[in-house]
């Protein structure tokens, strides 16, 4: 009976350790399985999240790789504006610097009268008035036309002058119509000058203002006839080659 115990005894810790035994790697499986799931369930979140952070950092590379060139185009461009600006400050004083030397050059005079030596010897030849816009000094197309047909008049033109008079309506303040006056005869003086190669000295600026009117300024029409330059040929006649049909005969032989 007691071998009968002792077997009891045997198999009853046999079947405990094989429980426990059983128990365990049920547990280890278990929790095998759900390290499995997890890792499973979590790797391709893990992924997404290491590819987003590279391509956030990709990203930031571009963007601040953009800003410098950007600041650099931003800085070149400033530079290059800049030295444009440079140039062109340097030209319009250059050619302010001309226009002045030329200016200096023109007889700007109150009349002709006391100061073109035997003015009594000078005779209109031929004579153009062009007219500009309201407050404009600037030569249109046709005022360049009207200028190139009178240039055609100088040709042939000896011991010359050019009597230039300047004007602009009443509409505004004296001085400044004075100024605007000046520019329009200097704009005309110019081109003339240039295009024709017109000596300087040829011009006589006369009575440049508002003062002297050619309509009334109570009209409209008037104010823009008023708005002109008036440019004179003068020659002087004594001067003038005197033609075979005209000349006196030596010893009065005819």
């Amino acid at each position: 009976m007691s071998s009968n115990i002792r077997f009891d005894t045997c198999t009853s810790a046999a079947i405990k350790t094989a429980f426990v035994a059983s128990a365990l790697a049920l547990v280890c499986t278990t929790g095998c399985s759900s390290k499995n799931y997890v890792r499973s369930q979590t790797a391709p979140i893990v992924q997404q999240t290491n590819e987003l952070d590279a391509k956030t950092a990709t990203d930031h590379r571009n963007i601040v790789d953009t800003d410098e060139r950007a600041q650099k185009g931003i800085a070149g461009a400033q530079g290059a504006a800049e030295t444009a600006d440079q140039h062109a400050l340097a030209a319009g004083q250059a050619a302010d610097t001309a226009n002045a030397s030329a200016k200096d050059a023109y007889n700007r005079v109150d009349s002709l009268a006391g100061v073109v030596a035997n003015l009594d010897n000078y005779k209109p030849i031929s004579d153009v008035s062009v007219n500009f816009a309201f407050d404009k000094y600037v030569l249109t197309a046709e005022t360049r036309r009207q200028l190139d047909d009178f240039a055609a008049s100088l040709v042939n033109a000896r011991s010359y002058i050019l009597a230039v008079t300047g004007g602009t309506d009443s509409v505004g303040d004296r001085d400044y119509n004075y100024q605007l006056s000046q520019r329009r005869a200097d704009a005309v003086v110019n081109y003339l000058s240039t295009k024709f190669n017109i000596a300087p000295r040829k011009f006589y600026l006369i009575g440049i203002g508002k003062d002297q009117q050619v309509a009334s300024n109570s009209t409209a029409e008037g104010r823009a006839k008023n708005r002109r330059v008036e440019i004179q040929l003068m020659t002087n006649m004594k001067d003038q080659p005197t033609t075979a049909s005209s000349a006196t005969p030596p010893n009065g032989q005819m």
